[in-house]
């Protein structure tokens, strides 16, 4: 690239330096991941989502009182949702490994 003036050469200097710079600040995407790796995050997100759907059902939970016909006591029962475990986490993981895989 030629440049007519020493300004222009000044400019096509910094903004060299410039994109030097804003390339160094840009992640680096490697999108060849072996299976492990594959596996391994789609169980991170398999678990992420358990965790939100326990949090979003935990934030709901029920607590109802009524009084017993019998005793004359009153009764309270709270509803609390189940706490994933492993085998929930990975059933949600292979729904979203069939999703990658494009299996029905």
């Amino acid at each position: 690239m030629t440049v007519d003036t020493k300004y222009g050469a000044d400019i096509l200097k910094q903004t060299q330096a410039m994109a030097e710079m804003v390339k160094d600040m840009m992640p680096k995407i490697n999108t060849n991941k072996n299976g492990y790796e594959i596996r391994s995050k789609i169980l991170q997100i398999a678990k992420d989502q358990e965790h939100f759907e326990y949090n979003a059902k935990f934030a709901g939970w029920q607590q109802t009182s009524h009084v017993d016909s019998e005793t004359n006591e009153i009764v309270t029962t709270v509803e609390m949702p189940p706490i994933p475990g492993v085998d929930s986490i990975l059933e949600t993981a292979n729904k979203f490994y069939d999703f990658v895989n494009d299996k029905k």
